[in-house]
């Protein structure tokens, strides 16, 4: 299995890049027989592996040269063995085309833009107001309509010029609107879950011009945009806070802060003044450590604040907010971070948000559209009739069952090509018995036809798929390197790795010849004693007991018929093997330190009982060593034949045109 994985990585590490001019632009640097291999692939594959250390030197690519020599030899030996025509290794890497190709379509166009957009957005604060137009989650059209129609009415007095608070507090659903009025000042993407519409309008609408009704999982927006400027990021905090409840006026709560301010000023320690005089009980225990924050968390003024200082380090004056006084000091600052450092969090944020599911679909209109998709209602409208007039309505249930002669009809087609008929729907309306008994409450006709959507954008996904190696080439080119790697592991587990395994004449012939090889080193016969924690006073005892007596004494004068607190095991280590024994001395009756377990809390240590001197080894008990040395034998004997039977030719001019020094 290691194997494998390793193979598959290499295969992954040989991927392809867009190789797509040949010739002239991009000769060919070595071929194995007649099979060339170009210098864009070799020069990305350098590139790739060896990462900063690829140099360019000429001891490097002739390195590396060799290995990919090696690496092509043997796939083409496993070509001329016919393992890409085994159909477990077909069904494999058919596997792995489904996996790579649904991954790589909606990554290349769902995943990688939606990421690079929000990437894009977070590099701004956007100051907005809002109207909402509330709406539940399944309205009825007439409750749609009715919100609409509210909305452009208000629309329409924004329009006439009335004040965007007052129309607000008039008609806005959202709770804060008495408080606001609308205003929700400076927000950063990404927005919150089915506000998709509504971000975008924010970070691409005009400033200061009206826009909406915008509709969001919340109902219809109204949305004005005041203005953007340079995101603030996230800063992490500390502050002393002065609670206004805690004083008769605001005068005393004032000099109370400006108390231990002065006491900052004449150099006190930020931590320990807040652990004495912050009013925060959550806080001051932890030298008043807040944390990170971003933007519309806390109160504009502390917020202010807080972006305001320079540098790690700095605190502010005293600010004041509606709960008290504080003085705020920065820990640190993240802004601007880079693409690399944020893409793995936005790309698992996109995936749960509403804006991915609604991209996906773009894209199936897209290939519907370019792959001149037709459909036949009719059809599916028959198949739905039919399902009606069931009055058991078993449609609904999981004892539904598709015909069981299979409908030839065309339901719909992508181009001349991808025909997909009525049998097939029914078949994958059986396989969905749980979404039929979900939405059964819906009715048939609901239930089938969000099937039948479902079951479109599949085929639009698969009729996909099978265009990527002629719309993509460095899709091609990576499904050449995941079957190279599935045939280059299969070859060499025949070759070398089960021949290493099983021969077992070979292998002890070949650890005759090596014996020297595989030696042991001076090795330490060991008692390790190990006592359970809730005897843990005893270890002391215990331990001094050992110095001076056999272990067949210790167990008995501390363990019980009826009570065993302590085990005693032999081991053996060589020189460097074992971290605690390394650190002992290496006498006869030497004692480790005690050491306690991670895994159940016992208390163990060592008594160094025996030194055996340097000797060799049996098979047995090298065996691992010396099927691993063997594997290495063979496999350069297998490469010595390759190398024989297919003629490698490089292009030396070619090769040299890479060397920078």
């Amino acid at each position: 299995m290691a194997h494998r994985v390793f193979i598959l990585l290499l295969a992954l590490t040989f991927s392809t890049a867009l190789f797509s001019q040949k010739g002239k632009d991009d000769p060919v640097l070595f071929s194995v027989d007649d099979t060339p291999v170009h210098l864009s692939e070799f020069k990305y594959i350098y590139s790739k592996t060896n990462g900063d250390k690829a140099d360019f030197s000429k001891a490097s690519l002739q390195e590396y040269l060799d290995l990919y020599i090696n690496f092509k030899l043997k796939v083409r030996k496993a070509m001329d063995m016919k393992l890409d025509t085994i159909s477990s290794l077909i069904q494999e890497l058919d596997g792995y085309r489904r996996q790579l190709a649904d991954s790589y379509l909606i990554d290349r166009e769902v995943t990688e833009k939606l990421v690079d957009e929000a990437y894009e957005r977070t590099k701004q604060d956007v100051d907005v107001s809002h109207i909402l137009f509330a709406l539940t989650a399944n309205p009825t059209p007439f409750d749609t309509l009715a919100a609409w129609n509210k909305a452009m009415e208000a629309k329409g007095k924004l329009a006439l010029g009335e004040d965007f608070g007052t129309v607000a507090q008039a008609y806005s659903a959202d709770k804060s609107v008495a408080k606001n009025k609308g205003h929700i000042g400076f927000v950063s993407a990404l927005f919150p879950n089915g506000f998709y519409s509504l971000e975008t309008a924010a970070y691409t609408g005009p400033v200061g011009k009206l826009q909406g009704p915008i509709r969001t999982s919340a109902g219809y927006h109204l949305l004005m945009v005041h203005d953007r400027r340079p995101a603030r990021g996230e800063t992490e905090v500390g502050h002393i806070m002065v609670r206004l409840d805690k004083y008769p006026d605001m005068i005393k709560s004032r000099r109370a802060i400006d108390s231990v301010y002065n006491l900052l000023q004449a150099g006190g320690d930020f931590e320990q003044l807040a652990k004495e005089f912050s009013q925060d009980q959550a806080t001051s225990p932890k030298g008043g450590y807040i944390g990170f924050f971003g933007i519309n968390r806390y109160e504009k003024a502390f917020e202010d604040a807080a972006f305001g200082l320079q540098k790690d380090g700095d605190y502010s004056s005293p600010v004041q907010t509606s709960i008290g006084w504080h003085i705020i000091r920065r820990v640190s600052l993240k802004r601007d971070e880079p693409f690399a450092v944020v893409k793995s969090r936005l790309q698992n944020q996109i995936k749960q948000d509403a804006r991915f599911e609604l991209s996906r679909k773009k894209m199936v209109e897209r290939i519907k559209r370019e792959s001149n998709f037709t459909e036949d209602r009719t059809t599916l409208d028959g198949f739905i009739a039919t399902l009606e007039a069931d009055t058991s309505k078993s449609f609904l249930t999981y004892k539904w069952k598709a015909p069981e002669k299979p409908s030839t009809q065309q339901l719909f087609s992508f181009g001349k090509t991808g025909r997909v008929t009525m049998g097939e729907f029914a078949d994958y309306c059986a396989r969905a018995s749980r979404k039929r008994q979900q939405m059964s409450g819906s009715g048939i006709t609901a239930v089938a036809n969000s099937l039948y959507n479902d079951f479109v954008d599949e085929n639009a996904l698969k009729h996909e798929e099978h265009l990527l190696e002629t719309k993509y080439p460095e899709f091609k080119s990576l499904m050449r390197e995941y079957e190279e790697g599935v045939l280059l592991f299969e070859v060499t587990k025949m070759e070398v790795w089960d021949k290493a395994s099983i021969d077992t004449v070979g292998l002890q012939a070949f650890f005759d010849k090596n014996k020297s090889n595989f030696k042991w080193e001076e090795r330490a016969v060991l008692s390790q004693y190990t006592l359970v924690e809730r005897e843990k006073d005893k270890i002391n005892q215990i331990r001094e007991y050992a110095k001076h007596h056999g272990y067949d004494e210790v167990l008995a004068k501390f363990n019980t018929e009826e009570n065993k607190p302590l085990s005693r095991l032999e081991k053996q280590y060589e020189k460097g093997r074992n971290e605690v024994v390394d650190k002992m001395e290496w006498n006869v009756g030497a004692l480790s330190l005690v050491e306690i377990s991670k895994r159940d809390k016992s208390y163990n240590f060592f008594k160094l009982e025996q030194i055996l001197p340097p000797g060799q080894k049996s098979l047995q008990e090298a065996r691992g060593y010396v099927v691993a040395d063997y594997q290495d034998y063979l496999e350069k004997q297998w490469l010595e034949t390759l190398r024989k039977q297919y003629k490698v030719k490089t292009n030396e001019k070619v090769f040299n045109s890479l060397v920078k020094k």
